[in-house]
Order: structure tokens, then C-alpha cells, then sequence
């Protein structure tokens, strides 16, 4: 779910009866790349909390265009910008300590939290997808768009805190190998329906219902572009016989065919639906591969599992560079 909850757990649950590596070569199941994990997470917090900062000042402070695109971007960027304080900065203050010193509360608290910004920052993004889908298949039904954007964005982030409110029960401190830990404690197969069911909801469910969203609007565009083409028009006749000229083509498009501008914002989205299913596919996959014991418990895997977790929350970070990519009033006042 969060940088913090799913691989390091399960691994250490795995390996808890094992002591720290000593001369004997046991295995520690605390163990991480250090350098390397430490400068990909510092990198990713400043990059999620500069850019997505940015994001929302300009979309503020500036006399930004008021749009659907624009609210769902504002959302978008918040919840990224709240992945990157509440997941990330947590993240790496557990790198420098490895061991929890906050207590109960807090990590009831703290976990809850992680876990809300990473479904909000992925229901943020259906909800978008939705709202494109609506805009492709019904270019002129502008009345209660506004409150539709609302109503998405409002169940996004319900249906953040109702899939993350299970952590309140499930975590508690634990001594876990002489550490105190923030912990979740599962048998194996616990741990195998947990982690099924966070990646159902995390990323398998999500991505089903944006590719159907994009599916049907890819299918809209390439329907409504060829119906408009000029060769259409030139071998279907009129009532009266005539044939639309260019002037009425035009007419036609602005009837109902998809202006230049919204199929960008659809360019847009599905970038960032792209990048997504990019960054988070290697984190679930692997979470996946390793409850269901097809990874071996060493030490390098430790390791491995360690900085996997650490590149989800890559997708906060891209997210920012796509917008300035594609909208050039978001662009120029971050300049």
C-alpha cells in the first residue's frame, strides 16, 4: 500500500526469528542499500514536494483557466504533494532510526495516513479518467459537470479512507528482533489475501476501469475524426444532394466533435494513467511474486524489497513534469 506497509513487514515477519547478519552470516532482515535507497528518497521527496508545490501555486495564484481538467489536476496534485510528506519523509526518518519511537497512537495514526494518500493519489486518477470519458462521449452535455467533478472527486477520497480503515486495527507497536516496531501481524496466508486484495484495490481494479474509460474514448475519437474527414463527407450526399463544404464541416465540429483542446487533455491523462501502471507495476508485482513464496527469503532480496518500495511513489514526482509537459498556462508561471 504505502512505502512502509506490504515487503519490509512480510519480510521481516519472515525472517523475525532471525538475528541481525553477524560473522556467522545470518541473515538481518533491517538490512538496505543505504547510499543508493537514501539518495533516491531524498530525490524523490524534494521532486514530489517542489513540483507538486508548484503545481498548486500556479493553479492558485495564478489566473489559471477555471476547468473540470484543472480541478481534478488540483486534486491530483494535492494528494501527490501529501504522498510525498506523509509517505516519503516517513520513509526515510524510518531509514535513520529503524526502529519506532513515536508510539501507538502515532502509528495507528501515521500508517492510516500513508496508506489514505496512496489510494486517494490512485482514485484522484479514475476519478480524472471518468471525467474525460464523460467530456469524449458527451461534448455537449455541459449541465451538472461541475457537480459530477465534485462527486467524483468526493468519492475518490471516501473511498481512500474506507480502504485504508482496516490499518487502525491492524497495526500496533511490536518488539520485532530487538526492535520496536510499527507492525502488522498476519500468518502467511493472511498475508497472501491481504496483499491480493491490496492489489486489487490499488492498482488491478483502477487500471481495469481507466482502460475502459480510454478504450471507449479512443474508439469515440477515431469514430467522430473519420465521420468528419473529408472523404466521408464527399462520397455522402445530402437531402437535397449537396455535399458539406469546408465551412460547414467546421460548423459541424463545433456542434459536438471534439475540439483540439480537450482530446490534449485526454493526451494528458493518459500519459499520466501510462506513468502510473509504470511506476507501481514493478512494486505490486513483486509484493505479489514474494507473499506467494515465488522469491527466495535472502539477503540480497532484503534488500531488493527494500528499494522497490522506494519507486512507487515515483509516479508523485512524474506527475508534475507532465502537466508543464502538456499545458502551457501551468508551464509558464512555473518557469
Amino acid at each position: 500500500m504505502d512505502s512502509l506497509t506490504t515487503l519490509t513487514n512480510f519480510s521481516l515477519e519472515e525472517a523475525s526469528s532471525a538475528p541481525f547478519t553477524n560473522s556467522s552470516g545470518e541473515i538481518n532482515s533491517f538490512y538496505f542499500y543505504e547510499t543508493e535507497q537514501f539518495t533516491l528518497l531524498w530525490i524523490l521527496f524534494i521532486a514530489i514536494v517542489v513540483g507538486n508545490t508548484s503545481v498548486l501555486a500556479a493553479l492558485v495564484l495564478t489566473k489559471a483557466r477555471k476547468s473540470r481538467m484543472n480541478f481534478f489536476i488540483k486534486h491530483l496534485a494535492f494528494a501527490d504533494l501529501l504522498v510525498g510528506i506523509i509517505s516519503v519523509l516517513t520513509d526515510i526518518i524510518w531509514h535513520i532510526t529503524v526502529s519506532w519511537t513515536a508510539g501507538n497512537l502515532a502509528c495507528k495514526i501515521v500508517r492510516f495516513l500513508q496508506a489514505v494518500v496512496t489510494y486517494s493519489s490512485t482514485y484522484v486518477l479514475v476519478a480524472l479518467s471518468v471525467d474525460r470519458y464523460d467530456a469524449i462521449i458527451h461534448p455537449m452535455n455541459f449541465s451538472g459537470s461541475w457537480r459530477r467533478a465534485r462527486i467524483l472527486v468526493a468519492c475518490s477520497w471516501l473511498l481512500s479512507v474506507l480502504f485504508s480503515s482496516p490499518i487502525i486495527i491492524l497495526y500496533e507497536e511490536r518488539v520485532i528482533q530487538g526492535r520496536l516496531q510499527c507492525w502488522i501481524e498476519l500468518t502467511k496466508l493472511q498475508w497472501r489475501v491481504y496483499m491480493t486484495l491490496v492489489a486489487l484495490l490499488l492498482f488491478v481494479l483502477p487500471a481495469l476501469i481507466i482502460t475502459a474509460c480510454y478504450t471507449i474514448i479512443v474508439y469515440t475519437i477515431w469514430t467522430k475524426s473519420s465521420m468528419l474527414s473529408p472523404s466521408h463527407h464527399a462520397s455522402t450526399p445530402l437531402k437535397n444532394g449537396d455535399r458539406l463544404d469546408e465551412a460547414e464541416l467546421r460548423r459541424a465540429s463545433s456542434r459536438g466533435i471534439i475540439p483540439r483542446a480537450k482530446i490534449k487533455t485526454v493526451k494528458m491523462t493518459f500519459v499520466i494513467v501510462f506513468v502510473f501502471i509504470l511506476c507501481w507495476s514493478p512494486y505490486i508485482v513483486f509484493d505479489l511474486l514474494q507473499v506467494y513464496g515465488f522469491i527466495p527469503q535472502t539477503q540480497t532480496y532484503i534488500a531488493v524489497a527494500n528499494f522497490i518500495q522506494s519507486l512507487a511513489p515515483l509516479n508523485s514526482a512524474a506527475n508534475p513534469v507532465i502537466y508543464c509537459m502538456f499545458s502551457t498556462h501551468l508551464c509558464m508561471p512555473l518557469r
